[in-house]
């Protein structure tokens, strides 16, 4: 019976273990901004967590009945449904706290599930094959999130069911604990089993570390430039466990040429396409991210398979495994925003993982090896060499760039930069991320003229030029370079919010929409759903341009933020979405919210104008008001869907998916 109890509650432990992680993460994703950052603090928990439940299971020995006690216990935490907390000026803090109260206990005992009963298995002759079943259960549970549990299940129903065969596996858990008795693992005598030594645990530690750094730093460029979903959080994390999956099943699936090669080539493409930027298409720049993530972590685990101990020895390699982990963790979630203004991590990721898989057959003789004539050892160390200092190039090189000032907090990286401009003179640029957020003219004569998203071409300008005469209630969700206060008028009210209050300092010290607007302006600090809950205020426009880089803050899209919106608006007041993305074609959501609130909607379509100092711009304009929407429509020089065709979507705070909205090449 142990044969079969055993594998089950393995898989189980770890398609729960990493089930829960996408589950809490979209909980929690709408309650601190929608931030890139949220998903690297919450990644970090998971791994600490890991980490205690793997020295748990290192400590604990034989004492099965204190395991009953724990799994009985972890049921009074059951369902793991969390609350919304008070917003504070430190999220990283509030999230690992929140997560801790609603999770931990579970999560720490689902975390020491694998190597315990690998411990407790007299029968199993290699604890290995476990151990990539362990991560086998983990890849099917993230992989089947976006596809099979997201797009169908609400998300509360989602923790409920999550709940519910958390239960099974205590039962499983249980049972397996009573039936192993005391017995437990055969004794191994010192002179079976070779202690690894301090330099290989090192070896072991750095190895983890590495692939965790790459891990956490593949899925911030990502998230950062697309949207904070996820679907886009699994993908990475998908990858980085179908490498465990594979380095752990058998030697087979690592042969160390092919791999070192590939990892070398692709580091340094990975390199070249963190330079490139944005003028590459986006497939192209998954594409590479993604398979440098794999041909790297494949190094790292690769590695750390030739490396493992005797079987004796096991919980001592996954506590090492699950601390270096850890510290690949706290580097890019808690270290890295406050060491560098860059992406850093990521080359330092890269370059970390290269120059280790280059130890790796170092330790193994390959140095010994290097001769002329044999090329099947001499390439291969090369192309780990060159991949590494590719990285180690790209961490140099990235600190060069044309910025006049930035910046990098929780909310990610931002950057000021002076630009020669049109024959009006040279533009001051505000970017996030990769993604312009804003440009002001620099000469005196043009500094009050609204340009980028803004311009006089833009839905937004149709919009407010067809408001009534009279004071205006403006309402903008999303400060940018405060680019907005150049339409005011004396008497208008123009209220930002905005989440990052170094958008704030920005706006109003390198930029002077703000400080030089006729209307009275005022800038509200925080989520801006979170702060409209608790504000009165009443407008004739709310213009919602909420993003981070190129990133959308999905709860800002859904019906319950639209109905927040509507009831801000006066009777027949315009809703506005900035909706201009590389990635998402967000036509079908907005038009959703409009048949959510019964209302019409137009789409205002601008192009670039280097004349007026425009960028090409999208606008949807949502309102109950028909004939205020005609004259708009009427005025505006380009309106329509670019895919009539396509229903509409309706998001909600408990259901909702990039996977309908992703534009493909």
């Amino acid at each position: 019976m142990s044969r079969v109890l055993f594998p089950v509650t393995i898989f189980l432990s770890a398609f729960l273990l990493f089930q829960v992680q996408p589950i809490m993460g979209r909980f929690i994703l709408p309650w601190f901004g929608g931030t890139p950052a949220v998903w690297s603090v919450c990644l970090l928990f998971f791994q600490a967590a890991l980490l205690a439940g793997y020295a748990y299971a290192h400590l604990l020995r034989n004492a099965r009945w204190i395991h009953l006690a724990f799994l009985a216990v972890s049921l009074a935490f059951l369902p793991v449904v969390p609350l919304r907390p008070a917003i504070t000026e430190n999220p990283s803090t509030r999230i690992l706290l929140l997560l801790t109260v609603t999770v931990g206990v579970p999560y720490f005992l689902l975390s020491a599930t694998a190597p315990l009963l690998q411990k407790w298995s007299s029968s199993e002759r290699s604890p290995w094959r476990l151990y990539a079943l362990s991560n086998f259960g983990s890849f099917l549970a993230l992989l089947s999130y976006p596809f099979l549990v997201e797009p169908y299940v609400h998300l509360r129903t989602q923790a409920w069911v999550w709940s519910g065969l958390y239960v099974v596996f205590t039962l499983l858990c249980g049972t397996v604990a009573w039936s192993v008795g005391q017995a437990i693992s055969p004794p191994v005598s010192e002179e079976d089993s070779t202690r690894p030594t301090l330099w290989t645990i090192l070896f072991w530690l750095g190895l983890a570390a590495a692939g965790s750094t790459l891990l956490l730093a593949t899925t911030n460029i990502i998230t950062q430039d697309v949207a904070v979903s996820p679907f886009l959080w699994i993908a990475p994390l998908s990858i980085y466990l179908l490498t465990f999956v594979l380095a752990f099943e058998s030697d087979r699936w690592y042969p160390r040429l092919p791999f070192a090669i590939a990892a070398g080539v692709l580091a340094a493409v990975a390199c070249a396409v963190v330079n490139a930027g944005i003028g590459l298409a986006l497939w192209i720049q998954l594409g590479a991210y993604s398979a440098a993530l794999f041909a790297l972590c494949m190094v790292c685990h690769g590695e750390l398979r030739y490396a493992r101990p005797e079987p004796r020895y096991l919980t001592v390699f996954y506590l090492t495994i699950a601390a270096g982990g850890v510290l690949g963790g706290v580097f890019v979630a808690l270290i890295a925003p406050r060491l560098f203004t860059e992406f850093n991590e990521y080359p330092i990721g890269l370059a970390a993982a290269c120059l280790l898989g280059l130890a790796g057959w170092l330790r193994s003789g390959a140095w010994a090896l290097w001769t002329k004539s044999n090329f099947a050892v001499r390439i291969p160390l090369m192309a780990l060499l060159l991949g590494g200092l590719s990285a180690i190039a790209t961490v140099s090189l990235t600190g060069t760039r044309h910025a006049v000032a930035s910046w990098r907090n929780f909310y990610g990286i931002l950057r000021v930069t002076d630009l020669p401009g049109d024959p009006r003179g040279a533009m001051r640029e505000l970017t996030h991320g990769r993604i312009k957020h804003g440009s002001q003219y620099l000469e005196q004569a043009w500094r009050d003229r609204p340009t980028s998203y803004y311009g006089p071409h833009s839905g937004v300008a149709m919009a407010l030029n067809a408001l009534p005469e009279g004071p205006r209630r403006i309402a903008v969700v999303g400060l940018g370079t405060g680019t907005m206060a150049a339409w005011g008028r004396p008497g208008d009210l123009i209220r930002f919010y905005e989440i990052n209050p170094l958008v704030k300092t920005i706006a109003t010290t390198w930029f002077s929409f703000l400080p030089d607007s006729k209307a009275k302006t005022d800038v509200v600090l925080g989520d801006a759903r979170i702060q409209m809950e608790r504000d009165v205020a009443v407008f004739d426009l709310l213009a919602v341009d909420a993003f981070s880089s190129d990133a959308i803050p999905m709860h800002l899209l859904t019906a319950e933020a639209a109905e927040i919106y509507q009831k801000h608006l006066t009777p027949g007041g315009l809703l506005l979405f900035h909706i201009s993305n590389r990635s998402l074609n967000l036509e079908p959501v907005t038009r959703g919210l409009a048949q959510h609130l019964n209302w019409n909607a137009v789409q205002v379509l601008a192009e670039d104008s280097p004349s007026t100092g425009e960028d090409s711009s999208r606008w949807v304009i949502l309102t109950g008001n028909l004939e205020l929407l005609q004259k708009i429509a009427q005025a505006a020089p380009h309106i329509g869907w670019t895919e009539p065709a396509r229903k509409p979507i309706l998001w909600t705070d408990d259901f909702a998916s990039l996977w309908h909205v992703l534009k493909f090449p």
